[in-house]
Protein backbone atom coordinates (compact mmCIF):
# COMPACT_ATOMS: atom_id res chain seq x y z
CA UNK A 1 0.00 0.00 0.00
CA UNK A 2 1.25 3.49 -0.83
CA UNK A 3 1.33 5.69 2.26
CA UNK A 4 0.69 9.41 2.02
CA UNK A 5 2.67 11.49 4.52
CA UNK A 6 0.58 13.74 6.77
CA UNK A 7 0.97 17.51 6.66
CA UNK A 8 4.02 19.13 8.20
CA UNK A 9 1.95 20.51 11.07
CA UNK A 10 0.47 17.11 11.89
CA UNK A 11 3.87 15.38 11.78
CA UNK A 12 5.46 18.11 13.94
CA UNK A 13 2.69 17.71 16.52
CA UNK A 14 3.11 13.94 16.47
CA UNK A 15 6.85 14.32 16.99
CA UNK A 16 6.33 16.54 20.03
CA UNK A 17 3.72 14.19 21.53
CA UNK A 18 5.75 11.05 20.85
CA UNK A 19 8.89 12.63 22.31
CA UNK A 20 6.99 13.52 25.46
CA UNK A 21 5.67 9.97 25.68
CA UNK A 22 9.17 8.54 25.32
CA UNK A 23 10.46 10.80 28.06
CA UNK A 24 7.56 9.80 30.30
CA UNK A 25 8.33 6.10 29.85
CA UNK A 26 11.88 6.65 31.15
CA UNK A 27 11.16 9.32 33.79
CA UNK A 28 7.98 10.44 35.52
CA UNK A 29 7.22 14.17 35.30
CA UNK A 30 6.15 13.91 38.94
CA UNK A 31 9.79 13.32 39.92
CA UNK A 32 10.62 16.83 38.79
CA UNK A 33 9.03 18.72 35.93
CA UNK A 34 12.12 20.78 35.15
CA UNK A 35 14.36 17.75 34.76
CA UNK A 36 11.71 15.93 32.76
CA UNK A 37 11.34 18.84 30.30
CA UNK A 38 15.11 19.04 29.88
CA UNK A 39 15.36 15.34 29.04
CA UNK A 40 12.33 15.49 26.77
CA UNK A 41 13.93 18.29 24.76
CA UNK A 42 17.56 17.19 24.76
CA UNK A 43 17.12 13.45 24.27
CA UNK A 44 14.03 13.20 22.09
CA UNK A 45 12.46 16.34 20.65
CA UNK A 46 15.61 18.20 19.57
CA UNK A 47 17.20 15.14 17.86
CA UNK A 48 13.93 14.49 16.00
CA UNK A 49 13.55 18.14 14.99
CA UNK A 50 17.17 18.48 13.87
CA UNK A 51 16.86 15.31 11.80
CA UNK A 52 13.55 16.42 10.29
CA UNK A 53 14.81 19.82 9.13
CA UNK A 54 18.45 19.04 8.30
CA UNK A 55 17.94 15.73 6.50
CA UNK A 56 16.43 17.25 3.29
CA UNK A 57 19.28 19.70 2.56
CA UNK A 58 21.96 17.20 3.60
CA UNK A 59 20.41 14.51 1.40
CA UNK A 60 20.28 16.96 -1.52
CA UNK A 61 23.92 17.88 -0.97
CA UNK A 62 24.82 14.20 -1.30
CA UNK A 63 22.79 13.72 -4.48
CA UNK A 64 19.62 12.38 -2.88
CA UNK A 65 16.19 13.89 -2.41
CA UNK A 66 13.77 13.94 0.50
CA UNK A 67 10.97 16.43 1.03
CA UNK A 68 10.44 18.08 4.40
CA UNK A 69 7.07 16.35 4.62
CA UNK A 70 8.66 12.91 4.27
CA UNK A 71 11.55 13.88 6.54
CA UNK A 72 9.18 14.89 9.36
CA UNK A 73 7.29 11.61 9.03
CA UNK A 74 10.58 9.69 9.05
CA UNK A 75 11.67 11.44 12.26
CA UNK A 76 8.36 10.48 13.89
CA UNK A 77 8.43 6.83 12.78
CA UNK A 78 12.10 6.40 13.69
CA UNK A 79 11.37 7.72 17.18
CA UNK A 80 8.35 5.42 17.26
CA UNK A 81 10.67 2.41 16.85
CA UNK A 82 12.17 3.31 20.24
CA UNK A 83 8.83 3.30 22.08
CA UNK A 84 8.12 -0.47 22.32
CA UNK A 85 11.75 -1.09 23.34
CA UNK A 86 11.61 1.41 26.19
CA UNK A 87 8.20 0.11 27.25
CA UNK A 88 9.56 -3.43 27.18
CA UNK A 89 12.47 -2.39 29.38
CA UNK A 90 10.09 -0.79 31.89
CA UNK A 91 7.75 -3.79 31.94
CA UNK A 92 10.68 -6.20 32.26
CA UNK A 93 11.92 -4.24 35.25
CA UNK A 94 8.61 -4.96 37.04
CA UNK A 95 9.09 -8.73 36.87
CA UNK A 96 12.88 -8.81 36.77
CA UNK A 97 14.17 -6.07 39.07
CA UNK A 98 17.71 -6.69 37.82
CA UNK A 99 16.69 -5.15 34.49
CA UNK A 100 16.19 -1.82 36.24
CA UNK A 101 19.85 -1.95 37.21
CA UNK A 102 20.88 -1.32 33.61
CA UNK A 103 22.34 2.18 33.34
CA UNK A 104 19.73 4.55 31.92
CA UNK A 105 22.35 6.09 29.65
CA UNK A 106 23.10 2.63 28.24
CA UNK A 107 19.42 1.94 27.61
CA UNK A 108 19.01 5.29 25.85
CA UNK A 109 21.99 4.52 23.62
CA UNK A 110 20.70 0.99 23.00
CA UNK A 111 17.40 2.19 21.46
CA UNK A 112 19.26 4.48 19.05
CA UNK A 113 20.54 1.44 17.12
CA UNK A 114 17.00 0.51 15.93
CA UNK A 115 16.39 4.21 15.24
CA UNK A 116 19.38 4.30 12.88
CA UNK A 117 18.47 0.91 11.37
CA UNK A 118 15.03 2.25 10.44
CA UNK A 119 16.30 5.61 9.16
CA UNK A 120 19.01 4.08 6.98
CA UNK A 121 16.59 1.51 5.58
CA UNK A 122 14.14 4.30 4.71
CA UNK A 123 16.61 6.80 3.30
CA UNK A 124 18.32 4.15 1.18
CA UNK A 125 15.04 3.69 -0.65
CA UNK A 126 13.54 7.17 -0.42
CA UNK A 127 16.60 9.34 -0.97
CA UNK A 128 19.58 7.54 -2.50
CA UNK A 129 20.28 3.82 -2.98
CA UNK A 130 23.85 4.21 -1.77
CA UNK A 131 25.00 3.72 1.80
CA UNK A 132 27.69 6.35 1.31
CA UNK A 133 25.02 8.92 0.46
CA UNK A 134 22.14 7.80 2.66
CA UNK A 135 24.06 7.07 5.85
CA UNK A 136 25.14 10.64 6.77
CA UNK A 137 21.53 11.98 6.88
CA UNK A 138 20.39 8.72 8.52
CA UNK A 139 22.89 9.34 11.35
CA UNK A 140 21.49 12.79 12.19
CA UNK A 141 18.75 11.74 14.64
CA UNK A 142 20.72 9.06 16.55
CA UNK A 143 23.98 11.06 16.64
CA UNK A 144 22.29 14.19 18.00
CA UNK A 145 20.56 11.96 20.55
CA UNK A 146 23.94 10.41 21.49
CA UNK A 147 25.29 13.93 22.03
CA UNK A 148 22.27 14.64 24.24
CA UNK A 149 22.92 11.52 26.30
CA UNK A 150 26.51 12.55 26.90
CA UNK A 151 25.41 16.09 27.69
CA UNK A 152 23.28 14.78 30.56
CA UNK A 153 25.37 11.76 31.53
CA UNK A 154 29.13 11.39 31.93
CA UNK A 155 30.66 10.01 28.71
CA UNK A 156 32.61 7.12 30.20
CA UNK A 157 34.82 4.99 27.93
CA UNK A 158 32.43 1.99 28.13
CA UNK A 159 29.49 4.19 27.12
CA UNK A 160 31.46 5.72 24.27
CA UNK A 161 32.43 2.28 22.97
CA UNK A 162 28.85 1.02 23.41
CA UNK A 163 27.43 3.98 21.49
CA UNK A 164 29.75 3.27 18.56
CA UNK A 165 28.94 -0.44 18.62
CA UNK A 166 25.17 0.14 18.75
CA UNK A 167 25.34 2.35 15.64
CA UNK A 168 27.74 0.05 13.80
CA UNK A 169 25.54 -2.99 14.45
CA UNK A 170 22.53 -1.05 13.17
CA UNK A 171 24.30 -0.16 9.93
CA UNK A 172 25.42 -3.75 9.39
CA UNK A 173 21.94 -5.15 10.07
CA UNK A 174 20.37 -2.65 7.68
CA UNK A 175 22.87 -3.56 4.95
CA UNK A 176 21.93 -7.24 5.32
CA UNK A 177 18.22 -6.38 5.12
CA UNK A 178 18.56 -4.27 1.99
CA UNK A 179 20.76 -6.81 0.26
CA UNK A 180 18.26 -9.60 0.90
CA UNK A 181 15.27 -7.50 -0.17
CA UNK A 182 17.02 -6.40 -3.37
CA UNK A 183 17.89 -9.89 -4.50
CA UNK A 184 14.68 -11.06 -6.28
CA UNK A 185 14.38 -8.13 -8.69
CA UNK A 186 18.13 -7.90 -9.22
CA UNK A 187 18.23 -11.62 -10.04
CA UNK A 188 15.29 -11.42 -12.46
CA UNK A 189 15.92 -8.07 -14.13
CA UNK A 190 19.53 -7.22 -13.32
CA UNK A 191 18.68 -3.93 -11.59
CA UNK A 192 18.21 -2.78 -8.02
CA UNK A 193 14.58 -2.84 -6.99
CA UNK A 194 15.33 -0.52 -4.08
CA UNK A 195 16.73 2.02 -6.54
CA UNK A 196 13.27 2.20 -8.17
CA UNK A 197 11.48 3.23 -4.96
CA UNK A 198 12.40 6.90 -5.04
CA UNK A 199 11.54 7.51 -8.71
CA UNK A 200 8.28 5.64 -8.21
CA UNK A 201 7.28 7.86 -5.27
CA UNK A 202 8.47 10.99 -7.05
CA UNK A 203 6.41 10.06 -10.09
CA UNK A 204 3.27 9.37 -8.08
CA UNK A 205 3.52 12.34 -5.73
CA UNK A 206 5.24 14.93 -7.90
CA UNK A 207 4.79 13.73 -11.51
CA UNK A 208 8.51 14.39 -11.74
CA UNK A 209 9.61 14.02 -15.40
CA UNK A 210 13.01 12.68 -14.40
CA UNK A 211 11.41 10.00 -12.25
CA UNK A 212 9.12 8.95 -15.10
CA UNK A 213 12.09 8.75 -17.47
CA UNK A 214 14.03 6.57 -15.03
CA UNK A 215 11.14 4.13 -14.60
CA UNK A 216 10.27 4.03 -18.29
CA UNK A 217 13.93 3.44 -19.14
CA UNK A 218 13.71 0.35 -16.92
CA UNK A 219 10.58 -0.81 -18.77
CA UNK A 220 12.10 -0.18 -22.21
CA UNK A 221 15.05 -2.46 -21.44
CA UNK A 222 12.71 -5.43 -21.68
CA UNK A 223 10.34 -4.27 -24.45
CA UNK A 224 9.73 -6.31 -27.58
CA UNK A 225 8.41 -5.05 -30.95
CA UNK A 226 4.79 -5.76 -31.82
CA UNK A 227 2.45 -4.79 -34.65
CA UNK A 228 -0.53 -2.92 -33.24
CA UNK A 229 -3.75 -1.63 -34.81
CA UNK A 230 -5.71 1.57 -34.31
CA UNK A 231 -9.37 2.02 -35.27
CA UNK A 232 -11.24 5.33 -35.27
CA UNK A 233 -14.95 6.03 -35.55
CA UNK A 234 -15.81 9.71 -35.93
CA UNK A 235 -19.23 11.38 -35.85
CA UNK A 236 -19.21 14.58 -37.92
CA UNK A 237 -21.75 17.20 -38.88
CA UNK A 238 -21.36 20.41 -40.86
CA UNK A 239 -17.59 20.12 -40.97
CA UNK A 240 -17.26 19.65 -37.22
CA UNK A 241 -16.42 16.44 -35.37
CA UNK A 242 -18.81 15.87 -32.50
CA UNK A 243 -17.16 12.76 -31.05
CA UNK A 244 -14.41 10.29 -31.89
CA UNK A 245 -14.03 6.74 -30.67
CA UNK A 246 -10.33 5.85 -30.50
CA UNK A 247 -9.64 2.13 -30.29
CA UNK A 248 -5.95 1.20 -30.23
CA UNK A 249 -4.93 -2.35 -29.42
CA UNK A 250 -3.00 -0.99 -26.44
CA UNK A 251 -3.46 -1.95 -22.81
CA UNK A 252 -3.62 1.19 -20.62
CA UNK A 253 -0.91 0.09 -18.17
CA UNK A 254 1.35 -0.72 -16.47
CA UNK A 255 0.89 1.72 -13.57
CA UNK A 256 0.26 5.35 -12.57
CA UNK A 257 0.91 7.59 -15.59
CA UNK A 258 3.82 5.50 -16.89
CA UNK A 259 3.86 4.13 -20.41
CA UNK A 260 0.34 3.58 -21.69
CA UNK A 261 -1.27 4.24 -18.30
CA UNK A 262 -3.67 7.20 -18.40
CA UNK A 263 -4.08 6.45 -22.11
CA UNK A 264 -7.54 8.10 -22.45
CA UNK A 265 -6.21 11.48 -21.31
CA UNK A 266 -3.01 11.20 -23.32
CA UNK A 267 -4.75 10.35 -26.61
CA UNK A 268 -7.46 12.98 -26.10
CA UNK A 269 -4.80 15.64 -25.55
CA UNK A 270 -2.80 14.58 -28.60
CA UNK A 271 -5.84 14.49 -30.92
CA UNK A 272 -6.97 17.87 -29.63
CA UNK A 273 -10.34 19.67 -29.66
CA UNK A 274 -10.85 19.11 -33.41
CA UNK A 275 -11.63 15.46 -32.59
CA UNK A 276 -14.63 16.52 -30.48
CA UNK A 277 -15.33 14.46 -27.38
CA UNK A 278 -12.68 11.72 -27.48
CA UNK A 279 -13.62 8.35 -25.99
CA UNK A 280 -10.98 5.65 -25.55
CA UNK A 281 -12.77 2.45 -24.51
CA UNK A 282 -10.79 -0.64 -23.53
CA UNK A 283 -10.01 -2.80 -26.52
CA UNK A 284 -9.44 -6.56 -26.35
CA UNK A 285 -5.84 -6.90 -25.09
CA UNK A 286 -3.96 -7.50 -21.86
CA UNK A 287 -0.71 -6.52 -20.16
CA UNK A 288 1.27 -8.07 -23.01
CA UNK A 289 0.47 -4.85 -24.91
CA UNK A 290 1.41 -2.35 -22.23
CA UNK A 291 3.56 0.39 -23.73
CA UNK A 292 6.79 0.99 -21.80
CA UNK A 293 7.19 4.75 -22.25
CA UNK A 294 5.81 8.02 -23.55
CA UNK A 295 7.66 7.49 -26.84
CA UNK A 296 5.46 4.55 -27.77
CA UNK A 297 2.31 6.42 -26.77
CA UNK A 298 3.40 9.23 -29.10
CA UNK A 299 3.97 6.67 -31.86
CA UNK A 300 0.41 5.36 -31.51
CA UNK A 301 -1.00 8.88 -31.16
CA UNK A 302 0.76 10.02 -34.34
CA UNK A 303 -0.71 7.07 -36.21
CA UNK A 304 -4.20 7.96 -34.92
CA UNK A 305 -3.78 11.63 -35.84
CA UNK A 306 -2.54 10.69 -39.32
CA UNK A 307 -5.60 8.45 -39.76
CA UNK A 308 -8.11 11.24 -38.99
CA UNK A 309 -8.05 12.90 -42.45
CA UNK A 310 -8.07 9.50 -44.15
CA UNK A 311 -11.23 8.16 -42.52
CA UNK A 312 -13.75 6.69 -44.94
CA UNK A 313 -17.09 8.43 -45.12
CA UNK A 314 -19.66 9.64 -44.96
CA UNK A 315 -20.84 6.06 -44.84
CA UNK A 316 -24.19 4.71 -45.95
CA UNK A 317 -27.20 6.05 -44.08
CA UNK A 318 -28.06 2.66 -42.64
CA UNK A 319 -28.03 1.76 -38.97
CA UNK A 320 -29.37 -0.74 -36.47
CA UNK A 321 -30.16 -0.96 -32.78
CA UNK A 322 -27.68 -2.58 -30.41
CA UNK A 323 -28.41 -6.28 -30.87
CA UNK A 324 -27.17 -9.66 -29.74
CA UNK A 325 -27.84 -13.18 -30.87
CA UNK A 326 -30.16 -15.66 -29.18
CA UNK A 327 -29.90 -16.63 -25.52
CA UNK A 328 -27.59 -14.68 -23.25
CA UNK A 329 -24.87 -13.47 -25.62
CA UNK A 330 -21.64 -11.95 -24.37
CA UNK A 331 -21.37 -9.76 -27.47
CA UNK A 332 -23.79 -7.21 -28.90
CA UNK A 333 -23.36 -5.19 -32.09
CA UNK A 334 -24.70 -1.94 -33.51
CA UNK A 335 -24.32 -1.14 -37.18
CA UNK A 336 -23.53 2.52 -37.82
CA UNK A 337 -23.20 3.11 -41.54
CA UNK A 338 -20.64 0.58 -42.66
CA UNK A 339 -19.13 0.11 -39.21
CA UNK A 340 -20.20 -2.59 -36.75
CA UNK A 341 -19.48 -1.59 -33.15
CA UNK A 342 -19.20 -4.81 -31.11
CA UNK A 343 -19.42 -4.57 -27.32
CA UNK A 344 -18.21 -7.58 -25.30
CA UNK A 345 -19.28 -8.15 -21.71
CA UNK A 346 -19.87 -11.29 -19.66
CA UNK A 347 -21.77 -9.38 -16.99
CA UNK A 348 -23.37 -10.28 -14.67
CA UNK A 349 -20.53 -12.83 -14.68
CA UNK A 350 -16.99 -11.55 -14.09
CA UNK A 351 -15.52 -9.82 -17.12
CA UNK A 352 -11.93 -8.70 -17.59
CA UNK A 353 -9.23 -8.67 -20.26
CA UNK A 354 -9.64 -10.42 -23.61
CA UNK A 355 -6.55 -11.79 -25.32
CA UNK A 356 -5.60 -9.75 -28.36
CA UNK A 357 -5.22 -12.93 -30.42
CA UNK A 358 -8.88 -13.85 -29.80
CA UNK A 359 -10.21 -10.50 -30.97
CA UNK A 360 -7.75 -10.03 -33.84
CA UNK A 361 -8.63 -13.39 -35.34
CA UNK A 362 -12.32 -12.55 -34.99
CA UNK A 363 -11.95 -9.11 -36.57
CA UNK A 364 -9.98 -10.45 -39.53
CA UNK A 365 -12.49 -13.24 -40.18
CA UNK A 366 -15.52 -10.92 -40.00
CA UNK A 367 -14.20 -8.25 -42.33
CA UNK A 368 -14.11 -8.68 -46.08
CA UNK A 369 -15.68 -7.46 -49.30
CA UNK A 370 -19.26 -6.40 -48.68
CA UNK A 371 -18.89 -6.78 -44.91
CA UNK A 372 -18.90 -3.97 -42.35
CA UNK A 373 -15.76 -2.75 -40.66
CA UNK A 374 -15.71 -4.34 -37.21
CA UNK A 375 -14.45 -2.51 -34.13
CA UNK A 376 -14.41 -4.40 -30.84
CA UNK A 377 -14.76 -2.99 -27.34
CA UNK A 378 -14.08 -4.89 -24.12
CA UNK A 379 -16.77 -3.70 -21.70
CA UNK A 380 -14.53 -4.43 -18.70
CA UNK A 381 -17.53 -3.80 -16.46
CA UNK A 382 -17.97 -6.62 -13.93
CA UNK A 383 -15.01 -7.02 -11.62
CA UNK A 384 -14.16 -10.02 -9.49
CA UNK A 385 -10.52 -10.46 -8.57
CA UNK A 386 -8.61 -12.87 -10.83
CA UNK A 387 -11.70 -13.86 -12.81
CA UNK A 388 -13.22 -13.03 -16.18
CA UNK A 389 -10.25 -13.14 -18.61
CA UNK A 390 -10.98 -14.57 -22.05
CA UNK A 391 -7.94 -16.43 -23.34
CA UNK A 392 -7.28 -18.14 -26.64
CA UNK A 393 -8.67 -21.64 -27.06
CA UNK A 394 -11.03 -21.54 -24.07
CA UNK A 395 -14.81 -22.11 -24.10
CA UNK A 396 -15.28 -18.39 -23.37
CA UNK A 397 -13.24 -17.51 -26.48
CA UNK A 398 -15.34 -19.87 -28.58
CA UNK A 399 -18.53 -18.33 -27.19
CA UNK A 400 -17.24 -14.85 -27.99
CA UNK A 401 -16.55 -15.91 -31.56
CA UNK A 402 -20.06 -17.34 -31.96
CA UNK A 403 -21.83 -14.46 -30.23
CA UNK A 404 -19.92 -11.73 -32.05
CA UNK A 405 -20.70 -13.30 -35.42
CA UNK A 406 -24.37 -13.66 -34.50
CA UNK A 407 -24.50 -10.08 -33.21
CA UNK A 408 -22.97 -8.60 -36.36
CA UNK A 409 -25.31 -10.68 -38.52
CA UNK A 410 -28.31 -9.51 -36.49
CA UNK A 411 -27.19 -5.88 -36.73
CA UNK A 412 -26.81 -6.13 -40.51
CA UNK A 413 -30.14 -7.90 -40.90
CA UNK A 414 -32.01 -5.32 -38.81
CA UNK A 415 -30.38 -2.21 -40.25
CA UNK A 416 -32.70 0.48 -41.58
CA UNK A 417 -32.01 3.43 -43.81
CA UNK A 418 -32.00 6.76 -42.02
CA UNK A 419 -29.69 9.38 -40.61
CA UNK A 420 -27.79 8.59 -37.44
CA UNK A 421 -28.12 11.13 -34.62
CA UNK A 422 -25.50 11.54 -31.90
CA UNK A 423 -25.38 13.54 -28.68
CA UNK A 424 -22.55 13.82 -26.17
CA UNK A 425 -21.99 14.87 -22.56
CA UNK A 426 -19.09 14.54 -20.15
CA UNK A 427 -17.97 15.29 -16.62
CA UNK A 428 -14.41 15.28 -15.31
CA UNK A 429 -14.55 16.65 -11.74
CA UNK A 430 -13.65 13.31 -10.17
CA UNK A 431 -10.54 12.25 -8.24
CA UNK A 432 -8.62 9.01 -8.02
CA UNK A 433 -8.64 9.04 -4.24
CA UNK A 434 -12.27 9.97 -3.60
CA UNK A 435 -14.02 8.36 -6.56
CA UNK A 436 -11.59 5.87 -8.12
CA UNK A 437 -12.16 7.62 -11.46
CA UNK A 438 -9.37 8.90 -13.71
CA UNK A 439 -8.81 12.29 -15.36
CA UNK A 440 -11.09 11.57 -18.33
CA UNK A 441 -14.03 11.26 -15.92
CA UNK A 442 -17.28 9.95 -17.40
CA UNK A 443 -18.04 10.44 -21.09
CA UNK A 444 -21.43 9.57 -22.58
CA UNK A 445 -22.59 9.20 -26.16
CA UNK A 446 -26.24 8.83 -27.10
CA UNK A 447 -26.97 7.30 -30.51
CA UNK A 448 -30.41 7.45 -32.14
CA UNK A 449 -30.67 5.00 -35.03
CA UNK A 450 -33.27 2.67 -36.53
CA UNK A 451 -35.99 4.06 -34.28
CA UNK A 452 -34.14 3.39 -30.99
CA UNK A 453 -31.90 5.43 -28.73
CA UNK A 454 -28.81 3.78 -27.24
CA UNK A 455 -26.47 5.25 -24.63
CA UNK A 456 -22.84 4.35 -24.07
CA UNK A 457 -21.36 5.52 -20.77
CA UNK A 458 -17.57 5.28 -20.52
CA UNK A 459 -16.04 5.59 -17.05
CA UNK A 460 -12.32 6.29 -16.84
CA UNK A 461 -11.46 3.56 -14.36
CA UNK A 462 -10.22 0.01 -13.97
CA UNK A 463 -13.30 -2.18 -14.22
CA UNK A 464 -16.62 -1.83 -12.39
CA UNK A 465 -17.53 -3.82 -9.30
CA UNK A 466 -19.73 -6.83 -9.92
CA UNK A 467 -23.42 -5.83 -9.87
CA UNK A 468 -22.94 -2.09 -10.38
CA UNK A 469 -23.60 -2.36 -14.11
CA UNK A 470 -27.14 -3.52 -13.41
CA UNK A 471 -27.70 -0.59 -11.04
CA UNK A 472 -26.56 1.90 -13.68
CA UNK A 473 -28.57 0.31 -16.48
CA UNK A 474 -31.62 0.35 -14.22
CA UNK A 475 -31.17 4.08 -13.66
CA UNK A 476 -31.17 4.63 -17.44
CA UNK A 477 -34.47 2.82 -17.98
CA UNK A 478 -36.95 5.27 -19.46
CA UNK A 479 -34.21 7.65 -20.58
CA UNK A 480 -32.99 5.52 -23.50
CA UNK A 481 -34.09 2.26 -25.07
CA UNK A 482 -30.76 0.49 -24.57
CA UNK A 483 -27.52 1.23 -22.80
CA UNK A 484 -24.12 -0.11 -21.93
CA UNK A 485 -21.64 1.04 -19.31
CA UNK A 486 -17.95 0.59 -20.06
CA UNK A 487 -14.65 1.30 -18.34
CA UNK A 488 -11.32 2.31 -19.87
CA UNK A 489 -9.18 -0.04 -17.70
CA UNK A 490 -7.00 2.98 -16.96
CA UNK A 491 -4.24 1.83 -14.60
CA UNK A 492 -3.61 5.35 -13.35
CA UNK A 493 -6.15 4.60 -10.62
CA UNK A 494 -3.77 2.05 -9.06
CA UNK A 495 -1.46 4.74 -7.74
CA UNK A 496 -3.80 5.67 -4.86
CA UNK A 497 -3.14 2.56 -2.81
CA UNK A 498 -1.40 0.16 -5.14
CA UNK A 499 -4.52 -1.97 -5.65
CA UNK A 500 -7.03 -2.38 -8.48
CA UNK A 501 -9.21 0.47 -7.16
CA UNK A 502 -12.17 -0.68 -9.26
CA UNK A 503 -14.96 1.79 -9.91
CA UNK A 504 -17.46 1.44 -7.09
CA UNK A 505 -14.95 0.76 -4.31
CA UNK A 506 -14.80 4.44 -3.38
CA UNK A 507 -17.91 5.88 -5.04
CA UNK A 508 -21.30 4.31 -4.27
CA UNK A 509 -23.19 2.68 -7.12
CA UNK A 510 -26.27 4.86 -6.56
CA UNK A 511 -24.24 8.06 -6.82
CA UNK A 512 -22.44 6.80 -9.90
CA UNK A 513 -25.75 5.79 -11.49
CA UNK A 514 -27.23 9.22 -10.76
CA UNK A 515 -24.25 10.94 -12.37
CA UNK A 516 -24.43 8.77 -15.47
CA UNK A 517 -28.18 9.25 -15.75
CA UNK A 518 -27.75 13.05 -15.67
CA UNK A 519 -25.08 12.85 -18.37
CA UNK A 520 -27.18 10.57 -20.57
CA UNK A 521 -30.12 12.95 -20.23
CA UNK A 522 -27.81 15.75 -21.38
CA UNK A 523 -26.49 13.64 -24.25
CA UNK A 524 -30.03 12.83 -25.42
CA UNK A 525 -30.85 16.55 -25.36
CA UNK A 526 -27.75 17.11 -27.52
CA UNK A 527 -28.83 14.68 -30.27
CA UNK A 528 -28.31 15.95 -33.81
CA UNK A 529 -27.76 14.32 -37.23
CA UNK A 530 -24.20 13.22 -38.01
CA UNK A 531 -22.25 11.39 -40.66
CA UNK A 532 -20.23 8.35 -39.64
CA UNK A 533 -16.59 8.08 -40.65
CA UNK A 534 -14.29 5.19 -39.76
CA UNK A 535 -10.96 3.64 -40.55
CA UNK A 536 -8.09 1.66 -39.21
CA UNK A 537 -4.34 1.54 -39.57
CA UNK A 538 -1.51 -0.76 -38.57
CA UNK A 539 1.21 0.60 -36.31
CA UNK A 540 4.22 -1.60 -36.87
CA UNK A 541 7.17 -2.45 -34.64
CA UNK A 542 5.93 -0.70 -31.53
CA UNK A 543 7.90 -1.73 -28.41
CA UNK A 544 5.58 -3.38 -25.87
CA UNK A 545 6.27 -5.10 -22.57
CA UNK A 546 5.37 -8.41 -24.15
CA UNK A 547 4.16 -11.79 -22.91
CA UNK A 548 4.66 -12.61 -19.25
CA UNK A 549 6.70 -9.49 -18.44
CA UNK A 550 4.11 -8.15 -16.01
CA UNK A 551 3.76 -11.61 -14.46
CA UNK A 552 7.53 -11.74 -13.99
CA UNK A 553 7.54 -8.34 -12.38
CA UNK A 554 4.63 -9.14 -10.08
CA UNK A 555 6.24 -12.45 -9.11
CA UNK A 556 9.50 -10.68 -8.34
CA UNK A 557 7.68 -8.03 -6.34
CA UNK A 558 5.91 -10.75 -4.40
CA UNK A 559 9.23 -12.45 -3.72
CA UNK A 560 10.66 -9.09 -2.68
CA UNK A 561 7.84 -8.47 -0.22
CA UNK A 562 8.22 -11.97 1.22
CA UNK A 563 12.01 -11.66 1.42
CA UNK A 564 11.76 -8.20 2.95
CA UNK A 565 9.28 -9.33 5.59
CA UNK A 566 11.49 -12.24 6.62
CA UNK A 567 14.73 -10.25 6.48
CA UNK A 568 13.08 -7.34 8.30
CA UNK A 569 12.27 -9.54 11.28
CA UNK A 570 15.54 -11.49 11.20
CA UNK A 571 17.82 -8.46 10.93
CA UNK A 572 15.86 -6.60 13.60
CA UNK A 573 16.17 -9.55 15.97
CA UNK A 574 19.86 -9.83 15.09
CA UNK A 575 20.26 -6.14 15.85
CA UNK A 576 18.50 -6.47 19.19
CA UNK A 577 20.31 -9.65 20.24
CA UNK A 578 23.76 -8.30 19.40
CA UNK A 579 23.04 -4.93 20.98
CA UNK A 580 21.72 -6.60 24.14
CA UNK A 581 25.06 -8.38 24.50
CA UNK A 582 26.78 -5.00 24.35
CA UNK A 583 24.30 -3.55 26.85
CA UNK A 584 24.80 -6.49 29.22
CA UNK A 585 28.53 -5.82 29.19
CA UNK A 586 27.91 -2.34 30.63
CA UNK A 587 26.78 -3.68 34.04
Amino acid sequence: MLIRAPSNAVSAALLAILSALLASVVWSPAEGLGGWVERWLVLFLVPGAVAAFVTPPLAALLGGRLSLRRSLLLAVTAAGVELPLLLGWRLLAVGVPEAAAAPVAGVLLFVLGPNLWFREMSLFGLSSPSHARSLPPALLQPVVAVAGVFLLYAPTPPLLVAAGLFLAIAVGSCALLLRAADRPIRREFGVSGVALIRPLLDHINLRDPGAAEALEAFFRRFAKPANLYVSLVAFRAEGRTKATLVLPTVHPGPFAALGASDLPRKLAERLGPDAGLVLVPHTPCNHDLDLPSAAEVDQVARAAAALVPRLEGPQSACASPLLGGAGQPIARAQLLGETALVIVSRAPEPTDDIDYAVADQLRRSLEGPGQPRVVLVDGHNSYVEDEGDITYGTPAAEQLDRDARAAVAAAVANARPGRVEVGVASRSDYSLREHGIGPAGIRCVAVRAAGTTTAYALVDGNNLLLGHRATILGALAGVVDQAEVLTTDNHVVHEVDGSINAVGERYPADALAADIRALVVAAVADLSPVDVYSGGTAVESVPVLGPDWTARLLTSLGDTVSMFANAFLMTFLLLLATSLLVLAALY
